[in-house]
């Protein structure tokens, strides 16, 4: 028996567990990529799929509501801003992107 012995207990050989096969080590990764793509990824992609056909529907006189909150009646489009009218004579001009829904009609009359 040595000094360091004395110091530090010696390091016994214990029986490690048994590896997982790997197999068994890429089915988890995959498992969470698949999980996070039918939770995550593919709803978003869904919603930006049908905001781009809302958006390509989009025509004069509709009434729409930007993601600032700002609603109003489209007067003009253009490829990629649309002119909105919120009040009598008073238009701004947003992303069409900005545009984050399209009002039923008649909805800004009874507001």
């Amino acid at each position: 028996m040595n000094l360091l012995d004395l110091v530090i207990a010696p390091a016994h050989a214990a029986a490690q567990p048994a590896a997982p096969g790997f197999g068994m080590s890429l089915l988890f990764p995959i498992l969470l990529i698949a999980i996070m793509y039918f939770l995550m990824i593919r709803p978003q992609m869904k919603r930006a799929k049908e905001h781009k056909a809302m958006l390509e529907k989009l025509s004069r006189g509709d009434e729409v509501i930007t993601n600032g909150g700002i609603a109003g009646t489209v007067t003009d489009l253009g490829d990629s801003f649309v002119t909105v009218e919120i009040a009598d004579n008073v238009r701004i001009r947003v992303q069409k992107g900005a545009i984050a829904n399209v009002l039923p009609k008649g909805t800004l009359k009874s507001a």
